[in-house]
């Protein structure tokens, strides 16, 4: 689930916290990094089951309403097209997803059931809802893009969702996006309704991401000083009181994976950390930071510091 850029978001967050709250306890700062990165496992688990439970309120509506002593002729035979969706049944009946919620404790929607009408009631006034039910046979493709059209449309983009979702956990904000387009693509990969192959991904793709979080975290906080003496002579119109402090912070990062990560390439890096600079920092800290990186590249390669394996790396 997690990507490369996810963990180095995570990290800059958890290295600027630490900034924040004056903090040199690197254990207990190292051990809330990965609780928050172990979080959006929960974050995927809670948005992921958001979709059974929305169908689990619509069959409860439709079953109580069937039974009223006044129902009416379409209370008692109702379209059930909604509840029948074959891709909603089959997240329901799913081992990977029933286990992981089970294991990781999730009952957000069984305390706060409100939401869950929340999205019912949107879903339903929806246009997509109203030309989905215009009939009463369940086709596997036409069940399949409503669920991605009303995950997409309805729920992920929900502020009151949103809200509660961050008032929940306020490291997730930055997680959601991340979590969400995860889950529209492993719903689209769908491929029938007896399909098997869904499962609830791992976070991390491998051991060496685990390790990446801890040593870009590790390494730039305890080389901290000589890291920021690469940049501090190489900016002689800028006093260091005036640079933005994640700025300084992206630096370090990138400087670190210059000269500590053999395995990454150089192009990669600086990518990266642009990409970041551009979302979390000033309008013009990209152009800034790409300035510094560039010209240490440069000396760093006549000076042959710059030392990468394998091929393609610079």
């Amino acid at each position: 689930m997690l990507n490369r850029r996810h963990i180095r978001v995570k990290v800059m967050q958890s290295i600027y916290a630490m900034h924040q709250n004056n903090s040199d306890n690197l254990d207990k700062e190292e051990k809330f990094l990965f609780q928050s990165i172990e979080n959006i496992q929960d974050l995927y688990l809670i948005m992921l089951s958001a979709l059974v439970e929305i169908r689990k309120s619509e069959e409860d509506f439709i079953d109580k309403s069937s039974k009223k002593h006044l129902a009416t002729k379409e209370e008692r035979n109702p379209n059930t097209k909604f509840i029948k969706n074959q891709v909603l049944e089959l997240l329901e009946e799913n081992n990977s997803l029933s286990i992981a919620l089970e294991d990781r404790k999730i009952t957000n929607w069984k305390n706060n059931d409100d939401y869950i009408l929340l999205l019912l009631e949107e879903i339903k006034n929806s246009e997509l809802y109203k030309k989905y039910m215009q009939t009463t046979v369940n086709d596997f493709e036409e069940d399949k893009q409503f669920v991605v059209d009303i995950f997409s449309e309805i729920i992920a983009p929900n502020e009151k969702l949103y809200d509660y979702l961050e008032d929940n956990k306020l490291t997730w904000v930055d997680d959601i996006p991340l979590v969400n387009t995860m889950i529209q693509k492993q719903l689209k990969q769908i491929k029938s309704a007896d399909d098997t192959s869904f499962f609830v991904p791992r976070l991390y793709k491998d051991s060496d991401d685990k390790e990446f979080v801890k040593n870009l975290f590790r390494k730039t906080v305890l080389n901290n000083n000589e890291l920021a003496k690469e940049f501090m002579d190489k900016t002689p119109n800028w006093d260091a009181d005036r640079i933005a402090e994640i700025d300084t912070i992206i630096l370090k990062m990138a400087i670190c994976e210059f000269l500590k990560f053999p395995s990454i390439p150089v192009k990669v890096t600086i990518n990266e950390y642009l990409e970041l600079a551009k979302e979390y920092s000033t309008p013009k800290s990209s152009i800034f930071i790409n300035g510094i990186l560039d010209n240490l590249v440069k000396e760093y390669q006549k000076e042959n510091k710059l030392i990468k394996t394998g091929r393609g790396l610079m």
